[in-house]
């Protein structure tokens, strides 16, 4: 029965072939390669978790001795006080509360507005990630994209579809894949199914979102094709995603290691390549290509438009991201510096406000905010007195030119 449904509905040539295809029609020399099968993909799980235990191991015995050599510090930031009554609205409430909710705590605490509002800002730095997790997170992902691209690159380059894109369709679907192909896929899907199983306990990033739609769309794309005998288009996917994404870790670990010149330079490097590849190789080649000459091939079928959408929605992502590069290499020209990533390197809750010492009494606080004031106002009219001297000198000065 459980045979009968897969065969009917799960594994249906209509879903994955072209029409007038059928399963046992597909004849394949071993000698060449191996035609994909669905069950193929079984062994990504088990693969994702060793993925997640290499992780654990790298960070601590590599990345983290490596950040330590370059450099990287940590902020050190105040820790809360024990309060039960603030730690249980933080968890289970929300880590900003209102004006309404700040003076409610403070009744039930006994404590000011003031130190109601510091404890929160300590109690959220605290649970602020530290460049450290952060520099360990981009090592691992630059390692891997690194050896990744090397590899598919390596293994693509001597192939004929690499170059002429038609080759993708030429006897589909017979064609053999070859065993270096086939690891290629396996890996890839692993570990991105490792990203999605971590991306709670990860650094939540501004794109938060996104990243997760990317992963989730990759890794229908990345089992879909495999499934379909889209190997050939499909290992172009991820070689054109992997060639930018080695670039940005790189540029991520140098800026948590406080390497600007270097990070800076990287950055316009990763700019110029995944706008390149991202928004003129992939929509003008690889989307051309399934969309277009796929159909001198065969007819379209489900999986023509499924895979396509896929590829579509990945696209929409490649704009979003796209428009966050350029806003950094807009400031990076009239600013100068690369102040922060606006593409995945911005936490998505940031607290901003500076780690301030707890004030002993609210008389102490009013007293250094009345020097603090006072100072300003003293430099303000000192500004002042200076430009008003120097204005009347100017005036002066030009004064014996104009008669």
């Amino acid at each position: 029965m459980m045979e009968t449904l897969l065969n009917e509905w799960l594994l249906h040539e209509d879903y994955w072939l072209p029409p007038g295809n059928r399963w046992q029609d597909i004849q394949i020399d071993e000698k060449e390669g191996r035609f994909p099968i669905p069950r193929d993909l079984i062994y990504t799980l088990p693969l994702a978790l060793a993925f997640i235990a290499l992780r654990y191991v790298f960070e601590r015995l590599v990345a983290v001795p490596f950040s330590r050599y370059l450099g990287v510090r940590d902020r050190i930031r105040i820790r809360a006080a024990s309060i039960p009554k603030l730690e249980t609205f933080y968890k289970q409430s929300s880590r900003q509360p209102s004006q309404s909710e700040v003076v409610s705590l403070g009744k039930q605490c006994g404590l000011s507005q003031r130190k109601i509002q510091t404890w929160f800002r300590h109690r959220r730095n605290q649970d602020r990630p530290s460049n450290t997790k952060k520099f360990c997170e981009a090592s691992w992902r630059f390692v891997f994209y690194l050896v990744a691209f090397t590899a598919g690159l390596g293994s693509l380059i001597n192939t004929p579809w690499f170059w002429d894109h038609t080759e993708c369709w030429r006897e589909y679907p017979n064609q053999p894949v070859a065993e270096a192909h086939y690891w290629y896929y396996i890996l890839e899907l692993g570990f991105y199914l490792s990203l999605l199983m971590c991306v709670s306990v990860d650094v939540k990033r501004k794109d938060f979102k996104e990243q997760v739609i990317h992963h989730i769309a990759t890794i229908f794309l990345v089992g879909f094709s495999y499934c379909s005998n889209y190997v050939r288009i499909g290992t172009v996917v991820m070689l054109v995603h992997d060639s930018s994404d080695f670039l940005l870790e790189s540029a991520k670990m140098f800026h948590y290691a406080g390497w600007t010149r270097t990070c800076d330079s990287l950055f316009v490097i990763f700019a110029l390549v995944f706008l390149i590849t991202r928004l003129v190789v992939f929509p003008g080649r690889v989307i051309y290509s399934t969309l277009v000459v796929s159909q001198e091939f065969f007819k379209p079928f489900f999986g023509y438009y499924f895979f396509n959408t896929l590829l579509l929605v990945l696209q929409a992502l490649h704009i979003f991201w796209a428009y966050l590069i350029l806003r950094m290499v807009y400031k990076f020209v009239f600013l100068g510096k690369v102040e922060r990533d606006e593409r995945s390197d911005e936490e998505s809750e940031v607290d901003d406000e500076e780690e301030e010492p707890e004030e002993e009494g609210d008389e102490c606080s009013w007293e250094q905010r009345k020097g603090a004031i006072n100072s300003k106002l003293a430099s303000l009219a000192n500004n002042c007195v200076l430009n008003n001297l120097t204005n009347q000198r100017n005036i002066n000065s030009r004064l014996p030119k104009a008669r």
